[in-house]
């Protein structure tokens, strides 16, 4: 590989690093939300736990992310399951765990939460870190690992913040079912163009 080789490499990964900090905000947001209810000593594996699956997920998904922009109806679909991620959501924000009437979060519950939120949110992230990584593997899969690992960060501050001040969560439900409804609606025209 010569040196213009890596160098236009760099700029590649650069490129998709910077993609995937721009769409990996709101996805930062839901991890926070979705360990604010655990208990202090099961946050971090919950973030662990959830984001290292989501990566997994994401790679996968970066692998053949050229061949999903052909299914029509995925983004739909992925619209419609944030919908439900964001009622739950609601549903813990408005009983919050410390009341007798709902038990607390649990490890595995945070976790699924995490990953069905972020494989909903992922499809754009996913779709521009395929395009700009120009069909090379190793850039794809290192930019998306490099982007979770700065969303797994940013969700451990926001989660802090949720527990102190709890309108955060509010405002965070709003950007997560802005988004999920932008999806649906994307998706939706995109369903009824191709009929």
């Amino acid at each position: 590989m010569t040196s213009m080789d890596w160098t236009t490499d760099l700029v590649t990964l650069a490129q998709v690093v910077m993609i995937d900090i721009a769409l990996a905000g709101d996805n930062a947001v839901v991890v926070g939300m979705a360990v604010a209810g655990l208990p202090p000593k099961q946050k971090r594996p919950a973030i662990l736990a959830g984001i290292g699956a989501a990566t997994l997920i994401r790679v996968g998904l970066g692998a053949i992310a050229l061949k999903l922009l052909a299914i029509i109806g995925l983004l739909l679909a992925g619209g419609l399951l944030l919908l439900w991620v964001c009622w739950r959501m609601y549903r813990e924000l408005r009983h919050p765990h410390h009341t007798r009437e709902r038990k607390a979060k649990t490890l595995r519950e945070a976790v699924l939460q995490i990953l069905l939120a972020d494989v909903s949110m992922s499809l754009d992230n996913v779709l521009a870190v395929a395009g700009a990584a120009h069909d090379r593997f190793w850039i794809l899969a290192t930019g998306l690992v490099l982007s979770v690992a700065l969303m797994g960060l940013a969700a451990d501050l926001v989660a802090r913040l949720l527990e102190r001040y709890r309108w955060i969560a509010w405002v965070g439900l709003g950007i997560v079912l802005y988004v999920a409804i932008s999806m649906i609606w994307h998706g939706g025209h995109e369903v009824a163009a191709a009929m």
